[in-house]
């Protein structure tokens, strides 16, 4: 694997397990009636994944160029990474929403 592969790897891993700890941080908030801390932790959740989700972008308009890039088992690793923490993203929406009309309640 060339240095530039390792490097969107390794980004796409720090980014999206930033983004599923934020994700995460968010569905605590929301537990403890913190819905401010938890909007704010659902924001920073966001940013992560649209960092990992623009180096995905790039990787697949490369492809589409003729670019091929190579898939190991470094790469099937970041993509899991992006996937689950897309998953966690869309849960933790849910969640802190589901909080707060309990809350309401």
């Amino acid at each position: 694997m060339n240095k530039e592969n390792v490097r969107m790897v390794m980004n796409l891993i720090a980014d999206a397990g930033s983004s599923k700890s934020y994700s995460m941080q968010a569905i605590a908030y929301a537990r403890e009636g913190k819905f401010e801390a938890a909007k704010i932790a659902m924001n920073q959740s966001e940013e992560e994944i649209t960092k990992a989700h623009a180096l995905q972008t790039d990787l697949i308009q490369n492809e589409a160029k003729g670019d091929k890039t190579e898939m190991d088992l470094y790469m099937v690793h970041a993509q899991d990474h992006v996937m689950t923490a897309i998953l966690a993203k869309e849960m933790a929406v849910e969640i802190v929403e589901l909080y707060q009309r309990l809350e309401k309640q």
